[in-house]
């Protein structure tokens, strides 16, 4: 087997298991004795292992402020929070929460000795500078399995409304030191959390598999997760006391933030971001109720153009994977892979888009704001109608 050159970008050390978020409160202490803990808007404070995280902390000889962070973060977020603690003696940031909470984290942590705008480094807006650090040392504890954020070197930043966008800050200097994945913080989970998150962490792993950049290494972890999902999401689903499902979803979720960052994503990340910028859409419900559809578009258009592509045998083993037939030619795989990830949005619930305000006359400005970073690595290049295709078939 021909190994192809490429490279890889810097990852968190990694502590993974039920139980694990018992290492915080020591791994912290490594880093000093003032800590900023950054949560979500409240349901982790009002769970059992809020306790847990601040007598172990206090157990370490640490203080700590605390910021919440409701819904998805906005760069004018992320500025009053350096505002407000840049002052302060912080030695470490601890991100406890969903995507939102590690985002906005990631970003402070990455502000707080500089001082300045995160507008100065936000892709697509602004002066787009350089980042030249220091960052805080940053610690991520995700309490969902879905962004990946506790693996990835970007922050994502959201404006809502008209003129609004979605935005990465990105450096390798704001990867997390530690990425403590406890299982065990899943199950507060509720289903419709579940469902969003789970489909947004197998959209990045089936993406970031037939990206234009993807590699041996990532091809091998995104396989490895998109295996667990798929014996993982639909359990997780049904009942969050599983611990195995649990365990399945976070280590998905986690992969997916590792291959992402190595290989990138596709269209259903492209549209995801202005569908969340200009409508109230949870990132991982437009993730889920778009993928079924764009891996179809993808894949028609490959046949039409590229009919020789690598991507289309690999959809095809995605396909294999997910239906358990293994013997399946490639177009009934393509068949099954489509069939598949129709079945799974029915059955986790996920809302097309008129739920939340999208209409045909939205498309065309949907699709003049989806051609991001994400876009430019999907596996065959679609034309505008291809995109409004994708976005018309969930209105």
């Amino acid at each position: 087997m021909h190994i192809s050159a490429f490279s890889l970008s810097r990852v968190p050390r990694i502590e993974f298991g039920p139980g694990s978020l018992a290492k915080l409160p020591g791994i912290a202490r490594r880093y000093g004795t003032h800590a900023l803990l950054v949560t979500g808007a409240g349901s982790l404070r009002g769970s059992p292992f809020w306790p847990d995280v601040t007598a172990g902390l206090s157990a370490q000889g640490m203080s700590w402020l605390h910021l919440s962070i409701p819904g998805e973060p906005s760069p004018q977020t992320v500025d009053e929070a350096v505002r407000t603690f840049h002052a302060e003696p912080i030695d470490v940031v601890i991100g406890i929460g969903g995507g939102s909470a590690l985002d906005a984290a990631k970003a402070i942590a990455g502000l707080l000795k500089p001082g300045n705008s995160v507008m100065d480094h936000l892709e697509g807006v602004g002066p787009e500078l350089p980042y030249a650090g220091p960052a805080i040392p940053f610690i991520a504890v995700p309490t969902t399995a879905g962004t990946g954020s506790e693996a990835t070197r970007n922050a994502v930043l959201s404006v809502q409304g008209p003129d609004g966008f979605k935005k990465s800050f990105r450096d390798d200097k704001l990867v997390a030191e530690y990425a403590v994945v406890d299982p065990d913080l899943l199950a507060t989970c509720p289903p419709t959390v579940i469902a969003a998150n789970g489909m947004d962490a197998f959209t990045q792993l089936l993406e970031s598999f037939v990206s234009s950049r993807a590699g041996p290494l990532t091809d091998s972890l995104a396989w490895g997760g998109m295996k667990v999902a798929r014996d993982g999401l639909l359990a997780l689903y049904a009942d969050a006391g599983d611990a195995v499902a649990r365990g399945r979803m976070a280590y998905a979720a986690l992969v997916s933030g590792i291959t992402l960052a190595q290989a990138g994503l596709g269209s259903v990340h492209g549209l995801a971001a202005p569908l969340g910028a200009f409508f109230p859409i949870p990132h991982g419900v437009a993730c889920g109720t778009l993928v079924a559809t764009a891996t179809r578009i993808n894949i028609e258009s490959l046949r039409s153009r590229e009919p020789s592509h690598p991507a289309l045998e690999k959809y095809a083993q995605i396909g294999r994977l997910l239906s358990r037939q293994g013997q399946l030619g490639r177009d009934d795989a393509h068949a099954a892979l489509i069939d598949t990830l129709d079945a799974w949005t029915h059955a986790l619930r996920l809302p097309t888009l008129t739920h939340y305000g999208v209409t045909p006359n939205d498309i065309p400005r949907i699709v003049a704001n989806s051609r991001g970073s994400s876009m430019k690595t999907n596996p065959v290049r679609l034309d505008d109608s291809e995109i409004a295709a994708i976005v018309a078939a969930r209105i």
